[in-house]
């Protein structure tokens, strides 16, 4: 492959698409692979529907060499592509890992930076082995900072995000259990998220860490330049008010960026709310621009989104679950004023061994609290003792719901993607 050549075909057209059905007429295809489809099949059709250039794998599909070039894998060359981009890009790279809340930092710190800067970010979730290149080639040449997203559910995989994006600065925000069966335990969990921190500290890099988690206080050890943030203690600190349906997050010490009226749920958002604070101060958006550009975000895509339903207030929060995420939505749910709670909670998935385990230890939990009502929804769930109403799937729970007639009632609905939870309020 001549790396060259196809970055000069990139700059010409610098739209890259993978699905022929998005494609745009000038973009530059590439024809992925995966379990249940080749894009080399539909090379020549993405050329019929207006595409500039095709990048192909298998040499008959390689049919019109003047608009496609034949390589030995194509999103190695994908890959290759977005490094090759990246290293003309001279400016700060802010990379984003964790096992919860990393979308949602991604957006706070996108909204706080882009009041100042030209500022561009994963879009979505685009967060894997496709979504990451996707995300730099994406990035212009007037943009001053970007902020990448990086997923994984296994080893080095984070690793080798960083060998593409080469992030000069990062942000873990937590390690908790999830993905456990791929990750092999709570311990590979850590060890695979502190592949940003490792890549940092062998390049000179600059890490923005919560200091109370004292875990990632461990593991930043090393790394040339740390900044801290979190309630006390700390080069940026603040403190939630959390009582309320939305958190409110003060900003404290010397910034002056005072009180943010957020449009979040849940004190477990304070460690995002900060590190926006943190990311944008650092980079010295000035004080009066950060809140209002944080306050402004509103979480989509279900989650933490808060939904008016006549007199009922629903917290949905169905992107995802897993141990560590449901426990921060059950904590800071039960703290809430409400005249009743109601909870409809999906199975958690991608737990491997544990997973009897976990959602066992989320029923006992349960029993700790009062809740009005209580329904637990699919997988695991139907395995493990509890006293509480199971139903096998999100459309059964849906038509419980609805037969309820609740009044004055907050509704939290939350469960692992897969579950569809997001169904129990669908029209």
């Amino acid at each position: 492959m001549n790396i060259e050549q196809l970055y000069s075909t990139y700059l010409q057209n610098p739209s890259i698409q993978t699905d022929t059905r998005k494609l745009k007429a000038g973009d530059l295809f590439f024809a992925l692979k995966g379990g249940n489809f080749n894009g080399n099949e539909f090379a020549a059709k993405a050329l019929e529907l207006g595409a500039s250039f095709a990048v192909v794998d298998e040499e008959k599909y390689f049919t019109q060499p003047d608009k496609m070039m034949l390589v030995n894998d194509a999103l190695e060359a994908l890959q290759q592509l977005a490094l090759h981009h990246r290293k003309q890009l001279g400016i700060p790279f802010i990379a984003i890992t964790g096992t919860n809340g990393k979308t949602t930092t991604k957006e706070l710190i996108n909204a706080a930076l882009s009041s100042n800067y030209k500022t561009y970010a994963t879009v979505g979730n685009l967060n894997n082995h496709i979504g990451v290149p996707l995300t730099i080639l994406s990035i212009r040449e007037d943009v001053e900072l970007a902020v990448i997203e990086m997923g994984a559910n296994h080893q080095r995989e984070i690793e080798a995000y960083c060998k593409i994006a080469l992030p000069t600065h990062g942000i873990i925000t937590n390690i908790g259990k999830a993905h456990l069966e791929g990750f092999g335990g709570e311990e590979g969990v850590k060890k695979a998220k502190g592949e940003l921190y490792d890549y940092l500290r062998a390049n000179n890099g600059t890490v923005f860490v919560c200091n109370e988690y004292g875990y990632l206080m461990e593991m930043s050890q090393g790394i040339p330049h740390i900044v801290t943030y979190g309630q006390e203690n700390a080069d940026y600190t603040g403190k939630p008010v959390a009582d309320k349906a939305f958190l409110e997050v003060e900003v404290t010490g010397d910034s002056k960026v005072g009180l943010i009226q957020t449009q979040l749920v849940g004190a477990y958002n304070f460690p995002n709310v900060m590190a926006a604070v943190t990311v944008a101060s650092y980079f010295k958006v000035p004080a009066q621009k950060i809140a209002p550009a944080i306050a402004a975000y509103v979480p989509s895509n279900n989650r933490s989104q808060v939904i008016r339903q006549e007199s009922n207030t629903i917290i949905m929060d169905a992107y995802n679950a897993n141990p560590s995420s449901m426990k921060a939505a059950l904590d800071n749910f039960a703290g809430l004023q409400a005249p009743k709670k109601v909870l409809l909670l999906g199975a958690m998935m991608e737990l491997g061994e544990d997973s009897i385990k976990e959602h066992q230890a989320l029923a006992d939990a349960l029993q700790r609290t009062h809740w009005d009502a209580v329904v637990l929804v699919g997988g695991d769930f139907q395995k493990v003792t509890h006293p509480y109403i199971f139903l096998p799937d999100a459309l059964e729970a849906k038509k419980w719901l609805e037969q309820q007639q609740f009044k004055n009632t907050y509704i939290l609905v939350k469960g692992s993607r897969s579950t569809g939870m997001e169904r129990v309020i669908s029209q």
